[in-house]
């Protein structure tokens, strides 16, 4: 089992969640969108969510500002998370846009907003497992949609809760973050996904 857990920190690495969390809403709302605006959509977010961040990391790596693709030192992860908070706005104000996509918007403005947050707590030295941030708000976000859009489906609900744990699991099992840091991500990831919850559901 050790050796399993670890490959959830690379699937459900935080640069995925964008993409699964676009993909189950494009899921989930099917019916309103043709394919090729979903095309359109799943474009956007794999070059801005994925391809920049990755290229970016290339370029931190290659001028050692960063170490590992999980950036497991505090001190690392500044410039990363201003990265990824100048890309969220762009999505938000260019992309996926409130009157198009509502729920989907919000869940970015979310995304944004715990991203701010871990980047001011490590300005204060205060380690949040990102991993955590990423996949309780994708798991805030499932449980929102599936009740906006009354789908009465408890499956959903429980395949990210599980997810949770797993990641949570994995990051324990490989020594890359304590309880507490677990716990601080979580309620990153949380509570800026419930505060906006409020505004669709």
């Amino acid at each position: 089992m050790k050796k399993i857990l670890p490959i959830f920190s690379y699937i459900l690495h935080p640069i995925f969640i964008s993409m699964y969390a676009t993909l189950f809403y494009l899921f989930c709302k099917g019916d309103i969108f043709t394919n090729q605006e979903k095309y359109y959509v799943l474009f956007q977010i794999l070059i801005i969510t994925i391809l920049v961040p990755i290229l970016f990391f290339m370029l931190l790596r290659s001028t050692g500002h960063v170490k590992s693709v999980m950036v497991h030192e505090t001190s690392q992860r500044k410039i990363p998370l201003i990265l990824q908070c100048f890309l969220y706005i762009l999505l938000v104000k260019r992309s996926i846009v409130i009157i198009r996509y509502p729920e989907l918007h919000f869940f970015f403005l979310g995304a944004l907003f715990s991203t701010i947050l871990a980047l001011i707590g490590s300005l204060f030295k205060i380690k949040a497992s990102l991993h955590m941030m990423a996949i309780s708000g994708f798991t805030v976000f499932v449980i929102g949609l599936s009740i906006h859009l009354q789908m009465q489906n408890p499956y959903w609900t429980a395949l990210m809760v599980f997810l949770t744990g797993i990641v949570a699991s994995s990051r324990l099992v490989m020594e890359a973050h304590t309880n507490k840091e677990l716990l601080i991500g979580l309620a990153l990831g949380i509570f800026p996904q419930m505060l906006f919850l409020y505004l669709w559901l």
